[in-house]
C-alpha cells in the first residue's frame, strides 16, 4: 500500500508505494481504509526532531477518518462503516488512567499515540484497536471527520477553560488551523467579543471566509493598543509569543496555552503579575475522552463552519507530501490533509 513513512533516526520522510499492509492480529482489531488524514503541527515538530516519536520507520498521521476495511471476529464494527479514529488511549492500570486522566499517563496517552509511536494514518490502511474507533453518525462525512481529532483537542481545551462566558473579551493568538477551529467553536457557542491576532496576512484572509465578524489584527496592533482581555487562547506554540501576550490579560484573566511548544522553548513570566491580577494559566494536553463531544460539535456545526474552503484546508495525494509541507511552511493554507478517495 502507499504510505508516507518517517524515519525517526534520520529525521526523513519518504513516500513508499509498497509499505506492508496491516493484518488483523487480535479479535478486536479494526483495519481502517483511510480517506482523510491530516498533517498536524505536532507532526511538523516531529519531522524537525523537536517532539519525541518512534525511532523506527512508520507512517505518521494521528488525525484520520475512513471506512472499516476489515474487523476482528469480536469487534463491534462491520466492514463498510464510516469511522474516525482517536489516536490516544488509556493504559487502564495507573492512577491517572483510573481517574479518567490518561493525558498524564506515563505509558499511554501521548506516549503510545497512533501515528507517533504506532503506524498511523499517512497510509491507505491503518490497524487500530476497536476501543479507539468511533462510528460516524448520519450527517457527518469522512471529510468533515478528518478534523475530528483536532476538534476533540479543542473540546478538551474548552472544558479546561470553562466557564467561558458570552460577553467576555477573548483573544485568539495565531490563525493556523487550530486558531480557526477555536474561532468556529467560540462563534458557534455564542461568543462575539473575540479578537484574532496573526502576523501572516494571508492567514487573516482565510479567517475572513468564516464570516464571524470577529476583529482581525496583527500583533503590532495589539502592542500599540495595549487592550486587555478576559481570556487569551494561545494557538501559536511559540514560547516568545506567550511571553508577550501574557501581558494582555485583565485582572482575573485566564491564559490558555493550547499550541504545543517544542520542549526547548522558554518564556519569562512575571510571578508578581500572576499574584497581583490573580491570573490563571491553563495547559491543554491532547483529548482525554473528548471525542464524543467533538463528534457532536461536527454534527451541530455542519457545513456552516466545518468546510475545508472556509477553514483554509487543502487536500493532497500521499505522493504530494512535500508540496503539502511547503504550502504549510509559507502559510498559504491553514492545514493540509491527505485525501485517499
Amino acid at each position: 500500500m502507499e504510505a508516507v513513512v518517517f524515519n525517526g533516526k534520520e529525521l526523513k520522510l519518504k513516500y513508499e508505494k509498497a509499505y506492508p499492509m496491516p493484518k488483523i492480529e487480535n479479535d478486536t482489531d479494526v483495519i481502517v481504509r483511510v480517506e482523510y488524514s491530516g498533517i498536524c503541527g505536532t507532526d511538523l515538530h516531529i519531522i524537525q526532531g523537536e517532539f519525541p516519536a518512534s525511532k523506527d520507520p512508520l507512517p505518521l498521521g494521528h488525525e484520520f477518518s475512513g471506512v472499516v476495511h476489515e474487523a476482528g471476529n469480536k469487534s463491534i464494527f462491520k466492514k463498510g462503516q464510516k469511522v474516525v479514529v482517536d489516536p490516544n488511549c488509556s493504559c487502564n492500570l495507573c492512577d491517572f488512567c483510573r481517574k479518567g486522566k490518561y493525558q498524564y499517563c506515563y505509558t499511554a496517552g501521548i506516549n503510545s499515540t497512533v501515528g507517533i509511536w504506532r503506524d498511523g494514518g499517512w497510509a491507505q490502511y491503518c490497524k487500530v484497536p476497536q476501543t479507539q474507533v468511533y462510528a460516524l453518525p448520519d450527517g457527518i462525512t469522512t471529510e468533515q471527520a478528518g478534523l475530528c481529532e483536532p476538534y476533540s483537542c479543542v473540546a478538551h481545551g474548552f472544558d479546561r477553560a470553562s466557564p467561558l462566558l458570552v460577553g467576555e473579551k477573548i483573544l485568539i493568538v495565531g490563525a493556523g488551523i487550530i486558531g480557526n477551529l477555536w474561532v468556529t467553536t467560540l462563534h458557534h457557542h455564542g461568543h462575539r467579543e473575540v479578537t484574532v491576532s496573526e502576523m501572516n496576512k494571508s492567514r487573516l484572509e482565510i479567517v475572513k471566509k468564516l464570516d464571524t465578524g470577529f476583529r482581525l489584527v496583527s500583533p503590532d496592533v495589539l502592542a500599540q493598543e495595549k487592550e486587555l482581555f478576559d481570556v487569551i487562547i494561545d494557538c501559536t506554540g511559540v514560547g516568545k509569543v506567550m511571553e508577550i501576550s501574557f501581558n494582555y490579560l485583565k485582572p482575573g484573566g485566564k491564559y490558555v496555552l493550547f499550541g504545543c511548544c517544542p520542549p526547548t522553548h522558554q518564556s519569562l513570566v512575571n510571578p508578581f503579575q500572576i499574584y497581583d491580577k490573580e491570573l490563571t494559566l491553563i495547559g491543554v494536553k491532547i483529548n482525554p475522552f473528548s471525542f464524543p463531544n467533538a463528534i457532536g460539535w461536527l454534527k451541530a456545526m455542519g457545513s456552516r463552519y466545518v468546510d475545508y474552503e472556509k477553514l483554509g484546508v487543502k487536500t493532497y495525494k500521499l505522493s504530494e507530501y512535500q508540496k503539502a509541507l511547503d504550502d504549510l511552511k509559507v502559510g498559504a493554507i491553514s492545514k493540509a490533509l491527505f485525501k485517499m478517495v
